[in-house]
C-alpha cells in the first residue's frame, strides 16, 4: 500500500508536459535574458537606517532621577518642538530607569519601529551611567575608546578646581571616570565617522550613533538642546521636505463648549484624514474660550479650511491661545 502511495505521489509531483502553458522560472539564473525583470530601484525601506528618509521619531529619556521626581524632564518637550519644526512625526516618548534590561528592550524596539531615535541621559562618568554599555549590549557590540572624542575632551575641557593634581597622561580613578564618557558602542562593520559625529567645534561631546538610527545624547538640557540644533544640517537632506519647513499648526479660538463643536469636528476630521490633517479640540479650564487646532503639512489645503472652521466653531484663527481672552472676573472687578 505504501509503495502504491509513493507511486501516486511521484506521479502528482511530476512537471506538467503541457507545452502550451507559459513557463515559470523560479531562479533568475534560469530566466532567459530577455525575460528577466530588471532589479527594482532601491527604496527607503531597504536602505541602511542612516540613509533612509526620516518620517518618524521616538525619544527615550533614561534616568532614575526623572522617575523619582528629582529632575523635571524638559528634553522630551524640546525634542517634540524640534521634530515638529522639521516635519518629523514624533510617535513616542518614554521615560525609563537606569536599568540595563529596560534600556536594551526599549532601544531595540524603537530602533526597529522608528526612523530617528534619540536617547537622553546616562552617559556621565559615574557607576549609574550605563546607557553606552546597555545600548552596546542591545546590538551585540563592544565599547571602545573613541580616540577623537578623547583628544577633544583633553583640548576643550578643564580639570575641576578640586582636582589640582589631575593629569591626562597619568592613570587615576578620575581619569578612568572621564574615559567612561568617551568609550562608546563600536561596530567593526561600520565606518568610524558614521558611528559618532561632532556637530560643534567648541564641544567635545560626540553624538554616538548605533544601529544607524539611535542617537545617544546627554541628559543635561543645555547640552541636549545645543547638540540637537547643531545636528539639524545632517538631518535636512533626509527629510520628506529637505527645506525643513516642518508641520503647520493653526489655532482657532472659540467661545463654544466642546460638546457643541464636537459633531462638526468629528465630520471634519473624517473628511480631511486623507490629506493627513489632524483636527484637535482643547478645553481651557478657567477661561471663557476653548481652542480648536488643525495640524498638517499641506499649507495650501489648510488655508482653504480657515473660513469654514471659523464659521462652524464661531471662532477666529489666532496666533496664541489667549489672544482673544476677555478680562478675567478679577480684572473686571478692578
Amino acid at each position: 500500500m505504501f509503495s502504491r502511495l509513493g507511486q501516486v505521489a511521484r506521479h502528482l509531483t511530476r512537471p506538467s508536459l503541457n507545452l502550451s502553458s507559459t513557463p515559470t522560472f523560479t531562479s533568475p539564473s534560469l530566466t532567459p535574458p530577455l525575460l528577466r525583470t530588471p532589479s527594482p530601484k532601491m527604496t527607503s525601506s531597504v536602505l541602511p537606517k542612516n540613509k533612509r528618509t526620516i518620517h518618524t521619531a521616538a525619544c527615550l529619556i533614561i534616568g532614575d532621577e526623572v522617575l523619582g521626581g528629582k529632575t523635571i524632564d524638559t528634553n522630551s518637550a524640546f525634542f517634540a518642538k524640534f521634530c515638529f519644526s522639521l516635519g518629523i512625526q514624533l510617535k513616542r516618548i518614554e521615560v525609563i530607569a537606569d536599568d540595563e534590561s529596560e534600556i536594551i528592550e526599549a532601544v531595540r524596539r524603537m530602533s526597529d519601529r522608528y526612523d530617528f531615535v534619540v536617547t537622553s541621559g546616562g552617559i556621565g562618568p559615574t557607576h549609574d551611567d550605563i546607557t553606552y554599555e546597555s545600548i552596546a549590549k542591545a546590538f551585540g557590540l563592544n565599547l571602545k575608546l573613541h580616540q577623537a572624542a578623547f583628544e577633544r575632551m583633553k583640548k576643550l575641557s578643564k580639570p575641576h578646581p578640586m582636582q589640582p593634581n589631575f593629569d591626562w597622561d597619568t592613570p587615576s580613578p578620575s581619569l578612568t571616570a572621564k574615559l567612561r564618557m568617551v568609550e562608546i558602542p563600536h561596530d567593526e562593520s561600520v565606518p568610524l565617522e558614521e558611528q559618532a559625529v561632532f556637530v560643534a567645534d567648541d564641544m567635545w561631546v560626540p553624538i554616538a550613533i548605533v544601529n544607524g538610527n539611535v542617537h545617544i545624547l546627554p541628559g543635561v538640557p543645555r547640552l541636549f538642546e545645543r547638540l540637537l540644533e547643531h545636528l539639524k544640517p545632517n538631518l535636512l537632506p533626509r527629510l520628506v521636505n529637505p527645506e525643513g519647513k516642518g508641520i503647520y499648526r493653526y489655532l482657532f479660538s472659540t467661545p463654544l463648549p466642546e460638546s457643541t463643536v464636537a459633531p462638526y469636528l468629528t465630520e471634519l476630521a473624517t473628511r480631511v484624514a486623507s490629506k493627513n490633517i489632524k483636527v484637535g479640540s482643547y478645553p481651557r479650564w478657567g477661561n471663557k474660550r476653548n481652542t480648536v487646532t488643525l495640524v498638517g503639512t499641506d499649507k495650501e489645503f489648510m488655508d482653504s479650511l480657515i473660513a469654514e472652521v471659523e464659521q462652524n466653531v464661531e471662532g477666529t484663527k489666532v496666533t496664541r491661545e489667549d489672544e482673544l481672552d476677555p478680562p478675567s472676573d478679577a480684572e473686571e472687578g478692578k
